[in-house]
């Protein structure tokens, strides 16, 4: 059975070791944005012993590249990433820089849901095809690392209640595992 949780990022140890694969989760606070080409910079950084643009301990990264505001709107649509495409860097994000948080769409591999368990992190789902929707939960937005990626730089954004499913949890369960299971018939 599924719980609803009102939490409110960074995240902490507590905050994610409570949640399971299929509970929802109303998120408050700051959330950072980054797809593929801003994870390559991240890690880059580090390989190069530089410091990141912004603290990764209890973060939460949404893999979003969002479109243009209308005027006066802080964001425009902000509809989740497939995830997969972020798979080669966050685990080293998670394991060596404490980000507790992921959100997106699609299954990750099993390195990721590894690292998840291993320092105590939580892949979310972000409902796709629902960015305008989505968008409304996010009260500012600002970019700071990368403009030169324009839809992909990394922004610092606010957010309220923006809604969210556990897909990954600390406990290495995985929802899509577990909701396919349901209905697969064994012979």
């Amino acid at each position: 059975m599924s719980k609803t949780y009102h939490l409110t990022a960074p995240l902490s140890e507590a905050d994610v070791v409570q949640l399971k694969a299929g509970d929802i989760v109303y998120l408050t606070g700051v959330v950072y944005t980054a797809r593929d080409a801003a994870h390559k910079k991240l890690v880059d950084l580090l390989d190069e012993g530089k410091e990141l643009p912004f603290d990764m301990k209890g973060a939460v990264i949404y893999f979003v590249g969002p479109t243009p505001p209308k005027p006066g709107d802080p964001i425009g649509s902000a509809g989740p990433t497939t995830s997969y495409r972020m798979d080669s860097y966050s685990p080293r994000l998670i394991n060596e820089q404490g980000l507790r948080g992921m959100i997106g769409k699609g299954k990750r591999n099993q390195e990721v849901i590894d690292a998840c368990v291993k320092s105590k992190a939580i892949y979310f789902g972000a409902t796709g095809g629902a960015g305008a929707l989505l968008a409304r939960q996010i009260k500012s937005a600002e970019v700071i690392a990368y403009p030169e990626l324009g839809p992909e730089a990394i922004r610092r954004l606010e957010v309220v209640d923006f809604p969210l499913t556990v897909i990954n949890d600390t406990y290495g369960a995985d929802l899509y595992k577990i909701g396919r299971a349901q209905y697969e018939v064994f012979e």
